[in-house]
């Protein structure tokens, strides 16, 4: 902990993020930029004006920011402005930036099959953790959080709590998924965290879970590119795929926007494959025989 001195201004914006029930992480991810935006203006950020934010935007395009850090500033920036200072009028004046979202990179289900097999020992604790990636298509910093009572063999259900968002959910438990967990547990014996770290009081961290997802797709022969997420993504794209409801598989993912789960349609390489074109439903007149 620091001994540096909390300003009475972000102190209040803390308060206001706290009673708004802002994730620790956003948090501090908010008060980051915050201060970013002061250190360039060499003064308190509650004197800003209109010009200092098209100042500070327009250097942050220049030292090379990536459209997702410019769009955290400004909502860093917006809630800063708006909530705390009560100057909606600033923070109308904060730019988005708009980019391609790129489509989500995907495995097939035999490189799915060859990485988890690959997956690091000693023991299943790897090759479980890489499993529900993609059994129940969780984001890695669900799968880090989940404890051995979150395994509901009775409805075959994973309790996922405080998910993105906050939000707790219901994800699928596979027959497959849950006999590999039960040979986990029976090697681990824990009463706690399903996949303990280093210490077995603390949870394995999610740069552990990139680790092992690296080794794992290194051993398979698979591309540096393979992370715990790309499961998640094939797990989305497998089921749609094989047909499953696009609308179901937005409850799976824990997803607020069907837009956000509509994105697989376009890397479901078969569902676009048993599509018909129109063309082909048309009755064409036949081409005379050359003479």
């Amino acid at each position: 902990m620091s001994d540096k001195p909390i300003s009475d201004l972000r102190r209040r914006m803390i308060a206001d993020m706290t009673i708004r029930t802002f994730s620790d992480k956003t948090q501090r991810e908010y008060i980051r930029h915050i201060a970013a935006f002061a250190s360039f203006l060499s003064r308190s950020p509650d004197t800003a004006t209109g010009d200092d934010i098209r100042h500070f935007q327009l250097a942050q395009v220049e030292l090379g920011a990536q459209p997702p850090k410019m769009n955290s500033q400004a909502s860093a920036l917006r809630f800063f402005f708006t909530v705390t200072l009560g100057r909606a009028d600033l923070a109308h004046q904060l730019a988005r930036t708009h980019y391609p979202r790129k489509l989500p990179r995907v495995l097939s289900p035999d490189q799915v099959a060859r990485l988890i097999e690959a997956a690091p020992g000693p023991g299943l604790k790897h090759k479980a953790a890489l499993s529900v990636a993609y059994g129940a298509g969780l984001r890695g910093c669900e799968i880090v959080m989940l404890r051995v009572s979150d395994i509901d063999s009775t409805r075959m259900l994973i309790r996922v709590e405080m998910g993105k968002g906050r939000k707790d959910r219901h994800a699928m438990l596979s027959p497959q998924l849950l006999k590999l967990l039960r040979a986990w547990w029976l090697q681990c014996r824990s009463r706690g965290w399903l996949f303990p770290g280093r210490d077995p009081l603390q949870p394995i961290s999610t740069r552990q879970l990139n680790r092992v997802c690296h080794m794992a797709a290194e051993a398979a022969g698979l591309g540096s590119w393979v992370t715990p997420h790309m499961l998640r993504h094939s797990f989305a794209t497998h089921l749609l795929e094989s047909g499953i409801d696009v609308r179901v598989i937005q409850v799976l993912l824990g997803h607020a926007k069907l837009d956000t789960t509509a994105r697989y349609a376009h890397v479901a390489t078969n569902v676009l494959r048993r599509v018909m074109s129109p063309l082909d439903r048309l009755t064409l007149p036949k081409e005379d025989p050359p003479a």
